[in-house]
């Protein structure tokens, strides 16, 4: 023991361990409703099936018609963007600013009659988006999603080394899991070899996750601006979106999807309010995105920030294939076209995570490797606690105890240094437990002993040493 280096087997198993009890409430919210976010288009579409099945329009009514209506419907709103119907049995979309937030409204494109509308931030899909990404909690609760995710990094390559054969004699319990050798060998090699199988996927989620974090994503574009690597407009969002102040005279509306991202089309930015965009051209300049057979949803969006140009947009969720071009708000005509290859390499290496984040990269098999992953998250996160609940001794949490007099690991130290610069939450967060832990646990004995933070005998020691 005195000769043991640190980090050990044992100090990875503790984090393991509190690792594991922290994050699991957290693995498993996200796991569901990363999973149910996997049916993006199709729980919408049957969400919004009366307005999808409508008797097919001969002679369409001009977009402008269609928007005037909307804007009747709701006086003093503000027009910010035109969803083109995707067929003739489809209503047209116009999303609006009001004083109480944006209104999705459903206009006929045949007759004009308005069919229905809902509070963007009201619609199905954004409650499990603001779940899935800030736990109902706007930037705070996307901190500690961003700081739950690194700390199940963490509890994932602590795994893959605990797993790690080190006396395995065949690959029972290695690759496949030892089902009829009694309850705690049966549940430890299910966590273990789902652990393995899921390990990678599930990293690759937890990494192309964290674009939208807000204290990641921010870190991201000040490295981004260090490097010379920053574009002016990204096609994602990592801050939550905000209601408007009512008792502000100064409408805020959403700016035309310029930065929407895992939150859903044409609903994260927003800009004050001036003059009422002029509508004297949107029917040119709907009928010039329409004739370049974009993926829909197709989007036409007034100008937002700095811009005074119009923009189409293609929102499929399938990012490698979306497409922008520039409007001129005096003619119609397009006066610049973006594709997805024209963007600089890391927007592009986003856009793909996102794409295979939200399982729309290719196709089911994508989907089914998502839900493949969440459902394994799970299973790990239950088969974890009924480990614990089944090994731990009365009186005590069930930590691994620390080893006495631990010399130092250089390795697996500057793999640690190298976790806490790729992800500066978790090296906030484990230096206040480890401060915490010092300065104050450690020294009250009741404490001390629950937590397990009294250094192990070497009898003990000997007895515990596998923690599977």
């Amino acid at each position: 023991m005195s000769t043991a280096t640190w980090p050990d087997y044992r100090a990875v198993w503790r984090w393991h361990f509190y690792a594991g009890l922290i994050c699991i409430p957290f693995v498993i919210i996200l796991s569901i409703t990363g999973c149910i976010y996997l049916f993006k288009p199709q729980i919408e579409s049957w969400t919004e099936r009366e307005y999808n099945q409508l008797q097919p329009t001969r002679t369409p009514l001009p977009p402008s018609e269609l928007i005037a209506s909307a804007l009747q419907a709701f006086p003093n709103s503000v027009f910010a963007s035109y969803e083109l119907p995707a067929d003739t049995q489809c209503a047209a979309r116009v999303l609006l600013a009001t004083d109480h937030g944006s209104q999705r409204v459903y206009v006929h494109p045949g007759t004009a009659a308005v069919l229905g509308s809902i509070p963007e931030d009201q619609r199905i899909m954004r409650l499990f988006f603001r779940i899935h990404g800030e736990l109902l909690m706007g930037d705070r609760g996307s901190n500690i999603v961003e700081t739950a995710a690194c700390w199940t990094i963490v509890l994932l390559l602590s795994g893959i080394y605990l797993w790690w054969p080190r006396s395995a004699k065949g690959l029972a319990g290695v690759l496949y899991p030892r089902l009829f050798s009694g309850s705690r060998l049966f549940w430890r090699d299910l966590h273990a070899v789902v652990g393995l199988w899921i390990t990678g996927l599930a990293m690759f989620l937890l990494l192309s996750g964290l674009p939208w974090a807000k204290f990641w994503g921010d870190y991201l574009k000040s490295v981004r601006q260090l490097t010379g690597t920053a574009v002016a407009r990204q096609d994602w969002s990592n801050t939550a979106e905000r209601r408007p102040n009512n008792g502000n005279s100064q409408r805020q509306t959403a700016a035309a999807a310029e930065n929407s991202g895992h939150s859903g089309h044409g609903s994260s930015g927003k800009r004050l309010a001036g003059p009422a965009p002029d509508l004297t051209h949107i029917d040119h300049m709907v009928a010039a995105v329409a004739a370049l057979q974009l993926d829909p949803p197709v989007i036409i969006s007034a100008p937002g920030g700095r811009s005074k140009n119009w923009s189409g947009k293609s929102e499929t969720a399938n990012r490698p294939r979306r497409v922008t071009v520039e409007l001129d708000p005096a003619t119609g005509r397009i006066l610049d076209r973006q594709n997805f290859s024209d963007r600089h390499w890391i927007d592009r290496a986003v856009g793909y995570g996102i794409a295979a984040h939200e399982g729309q990269l290719f196709g089911w098999t994508n989907t089914a490797l998502g839900l493949l992953t969440g459902a394994g998250l799970i299973l790990l996160s239950v088969s974890g606690a009924i480990m614990w609940w089944k090994r731990r001794d009365t009186g005590i949490l069930g930590a691994p105890r620390i080893l006495a007099r631990p010399q130092l690991s250089v390795g697996l130290l500057g793999l640690l240094l190298l976790l806490g610069l790729c992800f500066p939450l978790f090296a906030a967060s484990l230096c206040a437990v480890l401060l915490l832990e010092w300065l104050v646990l450690s020294r009250i004995p009741a404490v001390s002993h629950w937590l397990g933070l009294q250094p192990a005998t070497a009898a003990a020691g000997c007895q515990t040493m596998n923690p599977l």
